[in-house]
């Protein structure tokens, strides 16, 4: 099976929407992962080898995401080789991602991406989070595989905004009891969602946190 068909299957079976935007969704996901493959083999931005695998681990799972996030701006916090950003971005053309990363060999990875998959909807920040002070604030500030809860929370709430509105949303894979009770009562924890994802056995989790910076420390 291709990677752009088992793409495809994914996105029927994620229900995540994206009706009549789904084969071109997964082609472009596609072409994303190739460009990923073809830099990890001198670059080594993930462990995942395999495309298929690719597919499962990164992509869908990346797009688990797409029901639950609102607003239009989003922050990808310590973003790596642009999960879930770069899947988010072309998934929702209409939102604007930006993709927060440190290490710059990643980081140029990310802007090379964005040319090679045309993406105009990305904006690609070589920052650490917590330096990184934008005008303009976001409606979701993501972290996968980034760090635990409290350094997430901490290094990234001041990317939010104050109206209550904003949301933090860790991606997990077992549920992180202890990580949630090391977290300041400032920060709520409005849900945590178990979801599946296609082809992909393991547990993985979606807290979503609502930040009370106005009482904040």
């Amino acid at each position: 099976m291709s990677i752009e068909k088992q793409l495809l299957e994914g996105l029927n079976k994620l229900e995540v929407g994206l009706s009549e935007e789904r084969e071109r969704v997964s082609t472009h996901l596609a072409q994303y992962i190739l460009f990923l493959d073809k830099w990890n083999r001198i670059h080594n931005l993930t462990a995942v080898r395999k495309l298929e695998e690719m597919v499962t681990k990164h992509v869908l799972d990346s797009l688990t995401l797409l029901p639950i996030i609102s607003g239009t701006h989003h922050a990808d916090v310590g973003a790596g080789a642009g999960l879930p950003g770069i899947p988010l971005a072309i998934a929702r053309p209409d939102w604007h991602l930006t993709l927060i990363e440190s290490n710059q060999k990643k980081a140029a990875f990310l802007k090379q991406a964005c040319i090679e998959l045309a993406l105009k909807n990305v904006e690609v920040v070589c920052e650490r989070a917590e330096r990184f002070f934008p005008s303009e604030k976001f409606d979701t500030v993501i972290s996968r595989a980034f760090a635990d809860l409290l350094t997430f929370v901490k290094s990234a709430a001041h990317l939010c905004t104050k109206n209550g509105k904003s949301r933090l949303i860790a991606m997990k894979g077992r549920f992180p009891d202890a990580e949630l009770m090391q977290l300041p009562e400032q920060f709520e924890v409005e849900k945590v969602l178990r979801v599946m994802v296609p082809g992909l056995r393991a547990a993985r989790h979606l807290i979503v946190i609502k930040p009370d910076l106005e009482n904040r420390d």
